[in-house]
Formats: structure tokens, C-alpha cells, sequence
């Protein structure tokens, strides 16, 4: 059994540990060690992820990760290392790069027990479970589903309240927010996500201003009340929309009508296509 000790008491038995040098510290003693540069994974993305379209978007080496399992796995095995009394004692944003960066990897991970057998991870799945809904993902002391991750853990209201965790997540998917080509890092996460937003919404193939309507993504139908609830009060969809309205069309009279809020939205559908470079 986990120990749940407080965190101040946590801190002298770690101290203490070190002081005796027993080689044998419980897991959640030896996971406040853990890498928060995700250096791993980092070295996995650099090497195997693709930028399309500027930088807008990405697809994913999927063979050369197949050849790469080993470390993907070494990596996997960082984050199950760490037990829900340690996470608990991470800082915000070391938790939610955590938690993105576990979602991201856990997904490959799903998809290369099948590859190159799919073309899409919806493939994965079938009527009476989807692939979000597998309990394959061992994280934090228990074995999770992706969408543990993303649903009950990363939008639990009031915990960190931060839509652009959408554009941070990917599906596998070619209509998802790209896959980024680092990991997360609690010292420049806000950046990174602003980034990640900017990057979505400048992709013309996904979010756009057309025919006197703003046409975009389907994740802004699924997830709108994220938008108009979380990061710094934006108010409504519309108001997150006025916001990138530069990158979302190029006339000027274009972008005043959608910062002024007037431009009615289109959902596009979705590209389940697996996000893979073939």
C-alpha cells in the first residue's frame, strides 16, 4: 500500500533516506527524483516528429518509433514510476505537463501495439469500447484510461481550468491539434500552450474565415464550455475566437467582424486518419 504521508513529513523521510543511503526507498519516495524535462520523450519527438505547413502541423514517424520502442517503453515506465502522493506534491504546472505529456506517449504506445494493421486509432476500438476508454494506462498507482487522463483529470473543473490543454493532447489523428515536436515542461508551459493555440488556429485547413463564416474545428463543438470557462475568463467561444482573429482570415474588414464577435460558426468534420508519415 501507498504511504500517504504530508508533505512536510514526506520531505524528512526522503532527507533521512538519503542520509542512511537504504537502497531500497518505497516508489513514491524514489519518484520526487523524476525528470521534469521529460528529456526522454523530448529526444523521442525531436527525432521522430515531421512539422508540416510552416510548423502548423505535424505528423508522426510511426515506423521509426516501432524501431524506437524500447526507450518509448523506458520512458512509459518514468511515468508509471510515479505515485499519486508524489504527483500530488508537484507544482501546477509540473503536474499538467505530466499529465499531457503521459497522455501523448501512452497514446503512441496504443497505436504501435497495432501498427501498421490501422488507419486510425478509432480502428482500435469497437461497440462496446472505444480506444479513450481502454484501462491499459498504468499511472499514478492504478491503470487509467485516456480518458481518465484528459476528462477527469486535466478538465476537472476547478483543478486547472486551462482549454488549451485541446491543442496539447493529440489523438493520433490528422484533425487534431499537432503532436509537438518537444515535451512539455512546467517552466515554459504557458508558452508552450499559447504556442500550440496559435499554431491550431493559423491552420487554414482546420480554422478558418470563409464565405462570411468562421469554419472551424469540431473540437470547438465538443469542448466550447472549456473555452468560454477557463484560461483567463474568456467569456464564450466567440470571445476565444476574436481573440486569433489575424490568424483566422487576412482581410481587414474580415477580422474586425470576428473580433467584433459577429461571424457564425461551422463545425468542419473531423480527419480520423492516423497522423502518420507514409
Amino acid at each position: 500500500m501507498t504511504p500517504h504521508l504530508p508533505t512536510p513529513m514526506r520531505r524528512r523521510v526522503l532527507c533521512a533516506l538519503a542520509l542512511v543511503g537504504l537502497p531500497h526507498a518505497p516508489s513514491w519516495a524514489q519518484a520526487t527524483g523524476f525528470d521534469h524535462t521529460h528529456s526522454a520523450w523530448t529526444a523521442l519527438l525531436r527525432k521522430h516528429v515531421v512539422l508540416l505547413g510552416g510548423g502548423q502541423a505535424s505528423q508522426l514517424r510511426y515506423a521509426g518509433l516501432a524501431a524506437d520502442r524500447a526507450a518509448l517503453k523506458a520512458y512509459l515506465a518514468q511515468l508509471s514510476a510515479v505515485q499519486a502522493a508524489a504527483f500530488e506534491s508537484f507544482s501546477k504546472a509540473q503536474q499538467m505537463a505530466f499529465l499531457i505529456n503521459a497522455y501523448n506517449a501512452f497514446t503512441v504506445e496504443l497505436i504501435l501495439g497495432r501498427y501498421p494493421k490501422l488507419e486510425s486509432i478509432r480502428d482500435l476500438g469497437n461497440f462496446l469500447s472505444k480506444p479513450w476508454s481502454i484501462r491499459n494506462v498504468p499511472l499514478l498507482g492504478r491503470t487509467m484510461t485516456l480518458d481518465e487522463i484528459e476528462h477527469d483529470t486535466l478538465r476537472a473543473r476547478g483543478r486547472y481550468d486551462d482549454p488549451r490543454i485541446h491543442f496539447a493532447v493529440n489523438c493520433a489523428s490528422v484533425g487534431c491539434p499537432m503532436l509537438r515536436e518537444e515535451a512539455f515542461v512546467a517552466e515554459r508551459l504557458d508558452a508552450q500552450l499559447e504556442e500550440q493555440a496559435a499554431r491550431f488556429m493559423a491552420d487554414r485547413s482546420r480554422n478558418r474565415y470563409a464565405g462570411g463564416k468562421l469554419e472551424v474545428s469540431r473540437i470547438f463543438d465538443w469542448y466550447g464550455k472549456d473555452f468560454a470557462q477557463g484560461h483567463q475568463g474568456i467569456g464564450s467561444l466567440a470571445a476565444f475566437m476574436a481573440r486569433h482573429a489575424d490568424r483566422l482570415a487576412d482581410a481587414p474588414a474580415d477580422r474586425e467582424r470576428i473580433r467584433g464577435q459577429a461571424a457564425p460558426l461551422v463545425f468542419l468534420d473531423y480527419d480520423w486518419k492516423l497522423n502518420d508519415v507514409r
